[in-house]
């Protein structure tokens, strides 16, 4: 997944940059039979636009650059965010009616699982090995990206 960005300012091996260019989907929102899930997501929360990445390229404010992530990358954290709050919630509802305490046992296990998930994602967050798989990789703005490539015949 790649970007184009504006570096806003860079200091100490850091660089704050914003996303000049966005991609939004498949482009058929308001076209007959387009889903608007874009629209309707940035409705819940606006995308942010603002990062800070490293700076292994050596930046100034101004500079125009290119941010990439490798694929998967952002499948990984989303599995690891939501998808594992919502396993552990359903598995501690399980686990409380398995317990035979009904609906309030549930209740009780759902939130137990909710609670682990957050534990968990915390540990995940200061993970330097898991950080590392979501590594944003800043480039110089002339570097050819994967999709610019011609198609092979």
């Amino acid at each position: 997944m790649e970007a184009r960005a504006r570096v806003l300012a860079a200091a100490d091996g850091r660089a704050r940059v914003r996303v000049i260019d966005r991609e939004e989907g498949c482009g058929r929102c308001d076209e007959p039979g387009g889903c608007r899930s874009v629209k309707l997501a940035y409705a819940i929360r606006p995308a942010r636009s603002e990062f800070d990445v490293p700076d292994e390229i050596g930046v100034a404010a101004g500079d125009e650059v290119v941010l990439r992530m490798a694929d998967g990358s952002a499948l990984r954290g989303a599995l690891a965010g939501y998808g594992l709050g919502a396993v552990l919630m359903l598995a501690g509802a399980m686990a409380g009616l398995a317990i035979g305490g009904g609906d309030g046992a549930a209740v009780v296990g759902a939130v137990a699982g909710l609670a682990l998930a957050f534990v968990l994602n915390r540990v995940l967050h200061r993970s330097r090995r898991w950080r590392g798989r979501l590594h944003v990789e800043m480039l110089p703005a002339g570097t050819l990206r994967v999709h610019d490539l011609p198609e092979s015949r």
